[in-house]
C-alpha cells in the first residue's frame, strides 16, 4: 500500500512509537468519560480513585505540580536546539512551536491560573510523562526525516496557522478562567465569556488545534498520531467536565457541548 502523501514515509520505529502513544491515550479519554479520572483540577478525589487519593501519601500544591508536569516538555524542546543541530526550516518550526507552548503553560501556571486543590505524586508522574514523551518523541520523530524528500502535499504553513489559532485561544480562555475567582477563593463558578458560551472546555479545543499545528508543521505518523490521541483523550476529559458541571449547577445552561460547538 502506498503511503499518504502528506506524511513523511514512516519506519517499524516510528509505527510503534506511534501506536505507543495513541493507544494509551484513547484508553485514557475512554476512563474520563468511565468516570475514572486523572485526579487534578476539579477531580481530584472525584470518582472511583477518590479512596485512592485520599491514602495517597505525597501531595504536591497544584501549581507546583502542574509547574513540574510541563518544565521536561518545555526542556526537552529547547535542548533539542543543541542535541539535534540539523538545519531545515520544518524542524525548526516544530522545536519552536514545542518549546513556545510549554514555556507557556509553565509561565501560566506560575501566574495566570488560580488552583483550589493540590496533585497526587502518581498523577504528577503520569501527565509529566505524557507530554514529555509526546514532544521528546515529536521532535526525535522529526529527526529521522532529515534528508527525506519533502512530502508532496506541504502542510507546514497551514499548521503554522493552527498552532497561532490554538495558542492564542489557549491562552485567552485560560486567562477567563482566572477571573472566576478572586484572590484565596476556592469555589468554582461557571464560566462566561469567549467560547465558553457554548462549549465548557473551549480551552481544551485550542489545546487540540496547538496539538494539530505540531502534526502539520511535523507532518509525520507520530505527530498525527499523537494529535489524534490528544483529541480522544481531551473530548473525553471535556465530556467528564460537563457532566460535572451540570451535577452541581443547577443552571448549567444545558446548550453548552463539552468541547466543538455546537456537536460534542
Amino acid at each position: 500500500m502506498s503511503w499518504v502523501k502528506f506524511l513523511f514515509p514512516p519506519s517499524m520505529f516510528v509505527i510503534a512509537t506511534s501506536l505507543a502513544s495513541f493507544t494509551p491515550l484513547v484508553i485514557s479519554g475512554l476512563s474520563e468519560i468511565r468516570g475514572k479520572h486523572l485526579q487534578y483540577s476539579k477531580f481530584f478525589g472525584v470518582g472511583s480513585q477518590a479512596s485512592a487519593v485520599a491514602e495517597s501519601k505525597v501531595k504536591f500544591s497544584s501549581r507546583a505540580g502542574m509547574v513540574m508536569v510541563y518544565t521536561p516538555a518545555f526542556l526537552a524542546g529547547i535542548s533539542s536546539f543543541v542535541i539535534f543541530p540539523d538545519v531545515g526550516l520544518r524542524f525548526l518550526l516544530l522545536r519552536s512551536a514545542i518549546s513556545i507552548h510549554f514555556f507557556k503553560r509553565v509561565l501560566e501556571s506560575l501566574f495566570v491560573h488560580k488552583y483550589s486543590g493540590e496533585m497526587p505524586f502518581d498523577t504528577m508522574i503520569v501527565i509529566l510523562l505524557s507530554y514529555f514523551s509526546a514532544s521528546a518523541l515529536m521532535i526525535f520523530n522529526q529527526h529521522l526525516t532529515m534528508g527525506l524528500p519533502e512530502p508532496p502535499v506541504d502542510l507546514k504553513y497551514p499548521g503554522i496557522l493552527l498552532f497561532l489559532i490554538g495558542i492564542s485561544g489557549n491562552f485567552y480562555h485560560h486567562y477567563l478562567l482566572s477571573k472566576l475567582r478572586s484572590k484565596g477563593a476556592k469555589e468554582y463558578k461557571i464560566p462566561k465569556g469567549g467560547l465558553f458560551d457554548i462549549v465548557i472546555c473551549p480551552h481544551y479545543l485550542f489545546e487540540v488545534l496547538v496539538f494539530w499545528g505540531f502534526a502539520f508543521i511535523s507532518q509525520t505518523l507520530y505527530s498525527f498520531s499523537c494529535s489524534l490521541g490528544t483529541s480522544f483523550y481531551l473530548l473525553g476529559r471535556s465530556y467528564a467536565t460537563r457532566r460535572w458541571y451540570l451535577s452541581k449547577f443547577e443552571d448549567f445552561p444545558k446548550g453548552v457541548k463539552a468541547m466543538i460547538p455546537f456537536v460534542f
